[in-house]
């Protein structure tokens, strides 16, 4: 659980700092964010994390599907597909670059 929590907090302090970095980019743009749980997106816990997730950005005036897009990636409690979901959400992120 502990790492659970860490991985939360660490996904959440990123992309918000990612947010503000898009918020400066053209209209057209939708920035997307990275959702990486441990758990399977079932869980009940997930489903509390998630709630929570989408409601603090709702607070800062993102609504997913209008002006921002997440994408989740979900290790089903196996801890050893967490790096490899990690770098794919890494690589989706550069692919959508406009460099």
């Amino acid at each position: 659980m502990p790492l659970l929590g860490l991985a939360v907090v660490l996904t959440l302090s990123l992309n918000l700092a990612s947010l503000a970095t898009a918020a400066a980019q053209p209209p057209e743009k939708v920035p997307r964010v990275g959702y990486l749980a441990l758990t399977s997106h079932s869980d009940p816990l997930s489903q509390r994390l998630l709630g929570a997730f989408r409601q603090g950005l709702r607070e800062l005036g993102y609504v997913e599907g209008q002006n921002i897009a997440i994408e989740f990636r979900w290790a089903e409690g196996k801890h050893d597909r967490l790096p490899a979901l990690a770098a794919d959400l890494v690589r989706r992120r550069w692919t959508s670059s406009s460099r």
